[in-house]
């Protein structure tokens, strides 16, 4: 918790800011902006930004360029608010060929990949995440490292070590937890470190053999013991589900976010609705367009079947998550700058919710707002308002009016600083993005 609110004072003060990004104004002109909070755009656009701030923002005819600002003038481009992530492994290990390579890794070596990973993740236009599930706490040397402008990365929300059962998801053959007993001192040890979240997991997954996808398996009092813990230092529990019984057991129990939801159906759904939990549905990792992700990493048979076993039920239950209204923030189970279907995972993910109903502005909201509403930091960012950190990406035309404009991303700047401009002199750059021959493959209805 104390991590927490270091985390919350360091938004609000600009800490881990590039004193260069505090030094003068900046200004960017574009074509227009998209007001995420009402949906209205602003054409011929203008956004001041200084001390890491935006000073303001309107038309180039109603808002005033300092003397001293430096321009970055984007003609063709629109603005957007820097993209959120709330379900990342900055150090993710997938079974396959990774999982060999990395059987060894050093705790060292371990937070090296995951800086590498977070300052990927903020060049393909990711400005804040929250880590769901790392290991040896490495998630928050990274995230305070950042913090400290140590090396570029994006804002860090984390809920360190995932909250397990023996024989549960994220295990091994090793014994972890069992009784409330032991998952309350679990839970205490996660927040003692820094944990902003805790994060439980209920039901079997995808990505470990043995449990069930849809098999609620952590017990009512364990689950009561991970969230009583957690209220009374004022953190929140998520909880991994495939199943709507599980889901329905752990919402009324006090969870406030549901992992995944391969198996939800529509009266658990209108009780996350009703209790206003938080839904982030990591469609990427069941959907066709990962299916070249899976071949890339060598994904053995066993988990191939799995990915395979629950896609067709998850992709219902993202399309009745929309019917009826549930809180969705955007998350994606893997490295949000990772190639899908000729995009990022990011990106790919938040298409699925224009497939699955979402209007343009809801899809996008997904990815900028109702995040920071879900990690409580909506009045620090989410939306280009006059006060907020300037979390500001470009891309090439309006995506409200053709949404896979997001695939041509090419300016981030967060907090007042560019990482990268693709089309200007100074893109600050010092690492490639992985590359992805592109294709026309958006899977309106991939079942």
């Amino acid at each position: 918790m104390r991590l927490k609110s270091l985390r919350l004072l360091a938004l609000a003060i600009g800490l881990g800011l590039p004193q260069a990004s505090l030094a003068e104004p900046t200004a960017l002109t574009a074509d227009g902006y998209i007001d995420v909070l009402t949906g209205d755009v602003v054409r011929d656009a203008v956004i001041v930004v200084d001390n890491g701030r935006i000073l303001a923002a309107g038309t180039a005819a109603d808002t005033a360029i300092p003397d001293d600002a430096r321009r970055v003038d984007l003609p063709g481009k629109w603005l957007v608010p820097g993209l959120m992530n709330v379900h990342v492994h900055l150090g993710l290990i997938l079974p396959g060929i990774q999982m060999l390579e990395l059987a060894d890794e050093s705790e060292a070596a371990l937070a090296l990949r995951m800086a590498d990973n977070a300052y990927k993740s903020l060049l393909s236009g990711v400005t804040t995440i929250r880590l769901t599930g790392e290991v040896r706490h490495a998630d928050l040397a990274v995230a305070r490292a950042i913090e400290r402008g140590q090396f570029p990365g994006p804002r860090i929300f984390t809920a360190a070590e995932i909250v397990s059962i023996t024989g549960g998801h994220g295990t091994t053959l090793e014994p972890t937890n069992d009784g409330p007993y032991e998952v309350r001192k679990e839970t205490r040890r996660q927040i003692r470190a820094g944990a902003d979240w805790i994060k439980i997991a209920i039901t079997g997954g995808i990505g470990t053999p043995g449990g069930g996808v849809a098999q609620g398996l952590m017990m009512p009092d364990e689950i009561q013991a991970a969230v009583e813990i957690a209220t009374r230092h004022g953190v929140k529990v998520t909880a991994h589900s495939g199943s709507s019984d599980a889901t329905r057991e752990a919402v009324n129990l006090g969870v406030k976010g549901i992992e995944h939801g391969y198996f939800l159906d529509r009266e658990v759904l209108q009780l996350m609705h009703e209790k206003d939990v938080w839904f982030v549905p990591t469609m990427i990792v069941s959907q066709p367009a990962t299916f070249e992700f899976f071949r890339r990493i060598g994904a053995p048979d066993w988990y191939m079947a799995r990915v395979k076993e629950v896609g067709v039920d998850h992709w219902k239950a993202l399309k009745t998550a929309v019917e009826e209204g549930v809180n969705i923030a955007l998350g994606s189970d893997q490295f949000p700058f990772e190639p899908n279907d000729g995009t990022t995972a990011t990106i790919r993910e938040a298409e699925y919710y224009l497939e699955a109903g979402m209007t343009p502005l809801e899809a996008l909201q997904a990815a900028t707002i109702q995040p920071a509403r879900m990690l409580e930091i909506e009045d620090q960012t989410g939306s280009l308002s006059v006060g907020k950190l300037a979390d500001i990406v470009a891309v090439q035309g309006n995506p409200l009016e053709d949404f896979h404009a997001l695939r041509s991303l090419g300016f981030v700047m967060k907090g007042g600083h560019v990482y990268r401009n693709d089309w200007g002199e100074d893109d600050a750059r010092t690492v490639p993005l992985p590359d992805e021959e592109p294709t026309d493959a958006h899977y309106h209805d991939p079942f």
